[in-house]
């Protein structure tokens, strides 16, 4: 009972320490790094509180690059739904993509409209959303490439993609295995099974990947169907901004790296799609995916459940 109301009081100190006012503007300075910092070493003792508040700070984050109030936004990998009740009370209408069902289960029922489904083949009809949501999937997707081809195909031309993932050479980069994946993701796998007694959650090679800021850009510039919109370290104050531009420094201290994507238009001077529209079924008939039928607040329900403006790209 101790530990319960012990966590339940750190989770407040976390809710209380990041969450900001919906009447302020984001602002990626050093007070919110710190903050951002602190929180997350109380990831394992107060979960869902720091998942909640690093929701709403992320979303708050994504505001800079589009509306949200009315828009499709889907949250690739997004598990127990923590940015989708984020994104619904900024106004969109939003659902959450996983490929593993206990994950969207973790902390209750899954959110409504939640969908089991690949990130690299999701069961979505091309350019059906206005924005692409994915926060720190990437690096436990095998194939990341495909997963960042799917997420700018379901994006109408104009709309977002917004995907922040954990660089591998970064502090954090092997997951509860750092700072030992810098000796080898194996070696670091086999370090914490000696310690711990059982495997990492996050394992080299099997559910964490090496993708590295430099293979991220590499593929974003020479993306035919998306523009870079802007590229940070996610976490970090807006004055380190051009790290990402200096190769090999980047790597070890990106930390967290955003990209920022818009989808192109169709061809030179043809309009994009409305927000908020739906270009025919938003979720392509496919198996038993043809089941899916419209929920609450327009989710959907599945019964189980241009130009970079950083002048570089």
């Amino acid at each position: 009972m101790g530990r319960a109301v012990a966590a339940r009081r750190v989770g407040q100190n976390v809710l209380d320490d990041i969450i900001m006012s919906e009447s302020k503007v984001f602002r990626a300075d050093l007070a919110r790094s710190v903050r951002l910092f602190r929180a997350s070493r109380t990831e394992q003792t107060a979960p869902e509180a720091y998942y909640t508040a690093l929701a709403q700070d992320t979303i708050l984050q994504l505001r800079q690059y589009t509306e949200l109030d009315g828009r499709i936004v889907i949250d690739v990998g997004g598990g127990p739904g923590f940015f989708v009740r984020e994104l619904n009370r900024m106004g969109a209408r939003s659902f959450c993509i996983d490929a593993d069902s206990g994950e969207m289960a973790a902390l209750g029922p899954p959110e409504d409209g939640s969908i089991v489904a690949s990130a690299t083949r999701m069961p979505i009809a091309s350019g059906a959303v206005d924005v692409c949501f994915s926060s720190n999937v990437l690096e436990h997707v095998r194939d990341w490439p495909a997963m960042l081809a799917e997420m700018v195909r379901v994006t109408r031309p104009g709309g977002i993609v917004f995907v922040a993932f954990t660089n591998w050479l970064s502090p954090y980069g092997g997951h509860e295995t750092s700072p030992w994946h810098y000796l080898g993701g194996e070696r670091a796998v086999a370090r914490y099974q000696r310690k711990h007694g059982k495997m990492p959650k996050n394992r080299f090679g099997h559910s964490l990947h090496q993708v590295s800021v430099a293979e991220a850009l590499s593929w974003a510039r020479s993306a035919q169907d998306a523009v870079v919109v802007d590229v940070v370290p996610r976490y970090l104050p807006g004055w380190t901004r051009p790290l990402v531009r200096v190769p090999v420094l980047r790597e070890f201290l990106t930390w967290n790296l955003l990209l920022v994507l818009r989808r192109r238009l169709a061809a030179v001077g043809a309009p994009a799609a409305a927000p908020g529209s739906r270009p025919g079924s938003l979720v392509r008939r496919v198996g038993g995916f043809g089941r899916l039928a419209a929920g609450r607040r327009g989710h959907l329900c599945g019964g189980s459940f241009g130009g970079g403006v950083l002048g570089l790209w």
